[in-house]
């Protein structure tokens, strides 16, 4: 498959994925600044893969796909003491955390696809 647009790109796609499933499982939590803070991890991840591949330079999507990367990291974190706080139970912390964490990978990869093209 080849990429033409962001909408192709798998690290985009499962963090589209993510977000959705971070809203609906975190819907019911009234801890409002932790609710929006992971949500908007989760979004950033997803449209600083969009913003970056439409910078049209790789340079500029490299620079992107790091803070995604980083935005994923904090979803992790934040995802880790989720069910210490009493948000989601142990499965949906892993299914969850297991789905940053490829995300993660694939934009490691994707990064390092970049630069060995320079």
């Amino acid at each position: 498959m080849s990429i033409h647009t962001f909408e192709d790109v798998i690290a985009w796609r499962k963090s589209r994925e993510l977000t959705l499933e971070i809203d609906k499982s975190f819907r019911h939590i009234t801890n409002y600044a932790y609710k929006d803070q992971l949500f908007r991890a989760s979004l950033s991840i997803m449209n600083n893969i969009a913003e970056g591949f439409d910078r049209g330079t790789n340079r500029e999507l490299k620079q992107f796909l790091t803070i995604a990367r980083g935005s994923a990291a904090e979803v992790r974190s934040m995802l880790i003491i989720a069910p210490e706080l009493g948000y989601i139970d142990a499965e949906k912390q892993q299914h969850l955390l297991g789905l940053a964490k490829e995300i993660s990978k694939l934009l490691t990869g994707f990064i390092k696809s970049l630069q060995s093209t320079n």
